[in-house]
């Protein structure tokens, strides 16, 4: 599968806890339990990227991508002030791997990041398109909000999926 990704001048990288909106293409690099929320409005090819690493801020706002509650209210503030409405915006939600052994007492961040994420979507009213979490295999993602929302989702295993 070809993914000409990094020969796009305009491509830009999103680090743990970071978020964009945008036209560009964009994507995220080594997604364990982190989260990769893609919130795209087809109508205007305009797309927001997080990259989640918690499922709750409790109050932390200095880095709003690093949480799921506090990155889907920046990137749908950010969506809106672009233009877009929340019923033209659908998400992709890619990650919370498990990457490693937890005994039945301890919290696997990787679940509760995706629980997290498509609970706040629902309440939100977001439609989620697209959804890839769980399992014990590393992910990046790379997407192209201009070409109907192109998806590459590159597998630790080696594997890759394209929609």
């Amino acid at each position: 599968m070809e993914n000409n990704f990094f020969g796009e001048e305009t491509a830009i990288i999103l680090g743990l806890g970071e978020l964009r909106v945008g036209k560009c293409p964009m994507g995220t690099i080594g997604l364990g339990s982190c989260i990769a929320l893609i919130l795209h409005d087809q109508r205007r090819s305009l797309a927001g990227l997080a990259h989640i690493m918690l499922p709750e801020s409790r109050g932390e706002v200095d880095r709003p991508g690093k949480f799921a509650d506090t990155a889907i209210d920046a990137l749908l503030g950010e969506m809106g002030r672009a233009g877009s409405t929340k019923s033209s915006i659908t998400a992709i939600v890619v990650g919370g791997a498990s990457m490693f052994e937890f005994s039945a007492n301890s919290l696997n961040i990787g679940e509760r990041n995706a629980v997290a994420v498509k609970g706040l979507l629902q309440e939100q009213g977001i439609r989620i398109e697209h959804e890839e979490t769980g399992g014990k295999v590393g992910r990046s993602v790379y997407y192209w909000p201009e070409e109907k929302g192109r998806l590459i989702i590159k597998r630790a295993d080696g594997t890759c999926a394209a929609l």
